[in-house]
C-alpha cells in the first residue's frame, strides 16, 4: 500500500486542469496619422481668390488622393477651386493622377496637356500632373479650366 500511495499522488495530480493560455486579444493598430501636408498656398494664382486652405488628407474627398492645397475662387459668376498636391517624385504624381483618372465619371484624355477631364461628383474636374505635383481646376467646364490650368501649370516649378 506504501508504494501505491505515492504513485496513486502522481497520477491524480498529472490529472488536474492545466491553467487556460492566456486569450491573446488582438487590437488593431493604431491609426496612423496622415503625413504632414506642406502649405502650397504661393503656388496658387492670387487673381480671385476667396480663400486657400491645407486640407490634411484626401484632396477634394477623393480616398485614393493624399491632402494638399486648395483656393477657392470667384471670378464675376464663376465659382471654383484649385487644388495642388505635392508628391516625392513625378512618377508618384504620374500614379495618383492615375488614381483620380479611375475616379473621375468619362474621363476624357487631352493629349496637349497630359491631364484628364471629367466629373467628380457632381463637379466637373480638370486635373494633370506636373514635376512632382498633381493640380488640377474643380468646378468649370473644360474650355474655361484649360486656360486657368495653364496658369497654374506655369507655376508649378
Amino acid at each position: 500500500m506504501r508504494v501505491l500511495f505515492p504513485i496513486v499522488v502522481l497520477i491524480l495530480a498529472g490529472c488536474g486542469s492545466s491553467p487556460q493560455p492566456a486569450v491573446k486579444t488582438t487590437e488593431a493598430p493604431p491609426a496612423t496619422a496622415p503625413a504632414p501636408v506642406k502649405d502650397l498656398t504661393s503656388l496658387l494664382p492670387s487673381a480671385g481668390r476667396v480663400s486657400a486652405k491645407v486640407v490634411p488628407d484626401h484632396i477634394l474627398d477623393e480616398p485614393k488622393l493624399p491632402g494638399g492645397t486648395l483656393g477657392e475662387y470667384a471670378v464675376g459668376s464663376k465659382k471654383y477651386q484649385l487644388f495642388v498636391v505635392e508628391s516625392d517624385n513625378a512618377q508618384n504624381a504620374a500614379l495618383m493622377l492615375l488614381d483620380i483618372k479611375g475616379a473621375l465619371q468619362n474621363p476624357e484624355y487631352l493629349p496637349n496637356f497630359g491631364g484628364y477631364f471629367g466629373t467628380h461628383g457632381a463637379q466637373p474636374v480638370f486635373v494633370f500632373a506636373k514635376l512632382q505635383y498633381l493640380a488640377g481646376v474643380a468646378g468649370l467646364p473644360q474650355k474655361d479650366a484649360e486656360p486657368i490650368a495653364r496658369t497654374l501649370a506655369a507655376r508649378l516649378r
